[in-house]
């Protein structure tokens, strides 16, 4: 057990030189053994537990998952580390250690990621690790501590591995796919439009979202090839389709205006957002394959993630392959993505590889966890903005209804007991995109609750009951106290 303990640092410093070296050839990719594991950790937790982490702790709940995919990567190198030290001491060799352990790790980290770079940097690493680290500990002699010179030494071998790899990683690291500033001139009209259009009001978001919420189910996003991917259609079809990427552009596009709202948020949170798409339709896509009046669709993505949903409803979505002009994000699902109008963001399957006809219902990712996410989007009238001037208040903040429209915004300053209609933005072209509001009125010296409706193009003003986001999304009226 003595030996054990001693060992223990040399180990930690090995779980971190290991984990720095998959970084440095991976960067944070699901080439990385972290992510990797991360990603998995994210897969395997019980749906309740997943539930909870999503609806307390939000986009907290996904750091916590990363900080898990490093922790146990760490644990893992580690724990190959204390084997192959104690295989090394039962033959009494001090050159099988490293030579066990940097082979172990590299098989591990290849089995977790298949990527082989990365899993010998990761393996080279943690058998470096073992011949580093008793080196430093014999410098100096006998005199003063060896033990204590083992873990200053551990120490240093996993701050110098880490000060190596983060910037290369980071290089490696996949920003967004971006172009020059949008030269289309259809896009550069529209924006402006949205940007004219925009509500003048400190805090408020424009029409044309600044920064669009991300909420998929990896530690590190796909990381795509334009040129290598695919699309296809199979399952209750006429025909098997399959798509590239080239296909999918040369086919008849439009720029369209749509929101996208996370299932998962509270009532008045900020992952609702709206862009610009470049998409074509799905509907020609579908009558080539032979699609008929089958029940359900499943989207899968090459993330594995993969939903379910009626096929009419798929017949009115889209393929997105331009987010503001600009070729999708990565985190936003590049090269390609759905949008399925009116729905649920979590619907709208980024980094899209098939579409299956079902011929029966079933399941997607979330079902299986408990949500009932892939209805159409509830009705919401977020406050998100409150300004002073000396006496006056102006409070503001976006609504959206889906496909249903919005035609009115009504606020409260006591309560609910009186309402005033809001000041609204002229609306964007399309049928699926929010609208942001506006109100003004007097300080009435006092504190005060501020709430706040939404009414859908036809009349239909939203339910007033209260409910969380689990397990269909986030439905009632939102309200804030104010001061006088």
């Amino acid at each position: 057990m003595e030996r054990l303990r001693s060992w223990l640092p040399e180990a930690l410093a090995a779980g971190v030189a290991g984990v720095a070296g998959s970084y440095a050839l991976a960067g944070f990719t699901q080439a990385f053994v972290a992510g990797s594991l991360a990603s998995t950790v994210a897969r395997v937790t019980p749906g309740i537990v997943v539930t909870a982490a999503i609806t307390t702790l939000g986009d907290a709940g996904k750091l916590l998952t990363v900080a898990g995919g490093f922790a146990v990567a760490v644990a893992l190198f580690a724990t190959i580390a204390l084997a192959a030290r104690a295989a090394g001491d039962a033959v009494e060799s001090t050159a099988l250690p490293p030579m066990l352990a940097g082979t172990a790790a590299f098989g591990a980290s290849t089995l977790l990621t298949g990527a082989l770079a990365p899993a010998l940097a990761a393996g080279a690493a943690v058998g470096a690790t073992l011949v580093v680290v008793p080196l430093a500990a014999r410098v100096g002699g006998d005199a003063p501590d060896p033990g204590r010179r083992r873990v200053l030494g551990a120490v240093g071998t996993a701050l110098a591995a880490a000060g190596v790899a983060y910037p290369l990683g980071r290089r490696r690291t996949p920003g967004a796919v971006a172009d020059d500033p949008p030269s289309d001139p259809e896009v550069r009209s529209l924006l402006a439009e949205a940007s004219a259009k925009s509500l003048d009001v400190d805090g408020l978001e424009p029409l044309v979202s600044d920064e669009f919420y991300e909420v998929d189910i990896n530690a590190a996003d796909p990381t795509l090839d334009a040129d290598e991917w695919t699309l296809s259609v199979t399952g209750a079809v006429d025909e098997d389709l399959e798509l590239d990427y080239d296909e999918v552009t040369a086919m008849e596009s439009r720029e369209v205006f749509t929101t996208l709202r996370c299932v998962g948020e509270s009532l008045n949170g900020r992952k609702m957002d709206t862009a610009l798409w470049t998409a074509v339709p799905l509907r020609d896509v579908l009558e080539r394959a032979g699609v008929g009046e089958n029940c359900c669709v499943m989207l899968r993505a090459a993330d594995g993630y993969y939903e379910e949903f009626p096929v009419a409803a798929l017949r009115e979505g889209m393929l997105a392959y331009r987010m503001n002009g600009d070729p999708l994000p990565r985190g936003h699902g590049y090269p390609v993505r759905a949008l399925i109008p009116g729905h649920w963001g979590e619907i709208n399957v980024k980094w899209l590889t098939e579409i299956e006809i079902l011929a029966e219902p079933a399941d997607g990712y979330w079902e299986k966890r408990g949500w009932h996410g892939t209805g159409p989007v509830n009705t919401v009238a977020k406050l998100h903005a409150t300004a002073r001037d000396g006496d006056r208040i102006e409070v503001a903040g976006h609504a959206y209804a889906g496909t249903r429209g919005i035609s009115a915004v009504e606020v409260s300053t006591d309560g609910g007991d009186t309402w005033q209609e809001a000041t609204l933005s002229e609306e964007l072209p399309g049928k699926d995109v929010w609208r942001q509001w506006a109100y003004a009125y007097d300080s009435p010296g006092e504190r005060h609750e501020v709430v706040v409706r939404a009414i859908e193009a036809d009349g239909t003003v939203q339910p007033k009951e209260r409910a969380d986001a689990y397990p269909s999304g986030p439905t009632g009226w939102v309200s804030k106290e104010l001061r006088g």
